[in-house]
C-alpha cells in the first residue's frame, strides 16, 4: 500500500483522520494525486472515504487533476454505494469538463443521489447541480426543477441550502 494511503488508515468513518495532511502533501507534490485517487477503490471503507475527502479538497484548488480520472468518475465512482464517498464524488463530478452527453450522464447521477438515504449526499448533489448549471446554461432549467423539488421535500437544512441556491440560480436565469 502506498505510504500516502497508509496515512489515511483508521477505524472511525466519522473522522477524516490525516486527510488534511494528505491534501497538503498532494498540493505540494501533484504527482501524488493518482496515488490518492487509487485509494477510492480500496477494500477499506475508511480509506475510501478519506481518499474521497482529500481528493475533493485537492480538486477545489486543482480541478484539472480530475481530467485523467474522468472516465472512472463517470462510470464507476458515480455509482459507488458508500454514502461517505458519494458526498465527495458529487462535487468532483461537477468540476469535470463535460461534453453534452456527459452533462446528461452527470445530471442523471446527481438526480439519483437526490434519492439517497443520506441527507448529506442529497445536499452535495443539490450543490453540484447548481455548480453545473452555473457552468452550463442549458442545464439551468433542469437544475431549477430538481432544486425546487428538494426544497419542497428536504430536511430543514436542505431546504435552507436549497433556497439560497434557488435565489442564485434564478439570478443566473434572469
Amino acid at each position: 500500500m502506498h505510504p500516502l494511503l497508509e496515512m489515511l488508515k483508521g477505524s472511525d468513518r466519522r473522522s477524516i483522520g490525516k486527510s488534511n495532511e494528505v491534501v497538503a502533501m498532494v498540493l505540494n507534490e501533484p504527482e501524488l494525486f493518482d496515488d490518492l485517487f487509487s485509494g477510492l477503490v480500496s477494500d477499506d471503507p475508511v480509506i475510501r472515504m478519506r481518499c474521497a475527502d482529500a481528493a475533493e479538497k485537492v480538486t477545489t484548488v486543482h480541478p484539472e487533476y480530475l481530467v485523467p480520472h474522468k472516465e472512472s468518475l463517470l462510470k464507476f465512482f458515480a455509482n459507488v454505494a458508500q454514502a461517505e464517498v458519494r458526498w465527495h464524488v458529487a462535487p468532483m463530478l461537477a468540476r469535470l469538463p463535460l461534453s453534452e452527453p456527459e452533462q446528461a450522464e452527470v445530471i442523471d447521477v446527481l438526480t439519483g443521489y437526490m434519492n439517497d438515504r443520506s441527507s448529506i449526499v442529497k445536499t452535495t448533489a443539490m450543490q453540484a447541480l447548481y455548480d453545473l448549471a452555473e457552468r452550463y446554461e442549458p442545464l439551468r432549467p433542469i437544475a431549477l426543477f430538481h432544486l425546487k423539488e428538494l426544497v419542497a421535500i428536504g430536511t430543514p437544512a436542505m431546504k435552507a441550502r436549497g433556497k439560497k441556491l434557488l435565489i442564485k440560480l434564478n439570478r443566473l436565469i434572469g
